[in-house]
């Protein structure tokens, strides 16, 4: 009955001591702060809804910060003016890891609104296509009409990530609006 008993304790002890390992392991795993997947992967289906969170694209796990370049070489304004030249102006906005995946915003501005976007994802990956795809068809009804001043998108088609670089392009897009032009 000892070696038996004895057996018990060795295995729980034993149990224990792997379940404390596996503990320690899976607890350095991930990053500080967990987000749920949304998605139509996740079994969201949400179309359009809140805002992306701040801490996407922070450049964790992978991730790029959302960043975004000049096209067509206009300079930049030190700051927003709110004063915006009429004109076309073409963006590049970049995310994901080391910024592969990318959209090209084509913006027309006419009277400090937006009179016509348009955007070209690009990605690798066909379910980042899929998302930017989405978003491209949508933007335009988002804000197309609307003053570049203060604009900022939501989440677009549930693209959280293409959002934030299509932000990106829009504050470059109202520093380049805001410089001075020789006449």
């Amino acid at each position: 009955m000892a070696t038996s008993r004895s057996r018990g304790l060795v295995t729980a002890s034993a149990t224990l001591a792997i379940l404390v390992a596996v503990g320690s392991l899976l607890g350095g795993c991930g990053s500080q702060q967990a987000k749920p997947m949304d998605d139509e992967f996740a079994g969201s289906g949400a179309e359009s809804s809140s805002a992306p969170e701040s801490t996407e694209g922070s450049g964790s796990a992978g991730e790029g910060k959302p960043t975004a370049v000049s096209r067509d070489g206009l300079p930049a304004a030190p700051a927003d003016t709110g004063n915006y030249h009429d004109g076309t102006y073409a963006l590049t906005g970049k995310y994901g890891h080391d910024g592969a995946d990318t959209i090209d915003v084509d913006l027309d501005l006419s009277g400090g609104q937006v009179s016509r976007v348009q955007v070209q994802g690009h990605s690798d990956s066909p379910i980042s296509r899929g998302h930017m795809e989405r978003f491209a068809r949508a933007v335009p009804g988002v804000i197309q009409g609307r003053p570049l001043k203060d604009l900022k998108v939501e989440k677009v088609a549930g693209a959280s990530w293409t959002s934030d670089a299509f932000n990106k392009a829009l504050d470059l897009a109202r520093l380049e609006a805001s410089a001075e032009r020789s006449s």
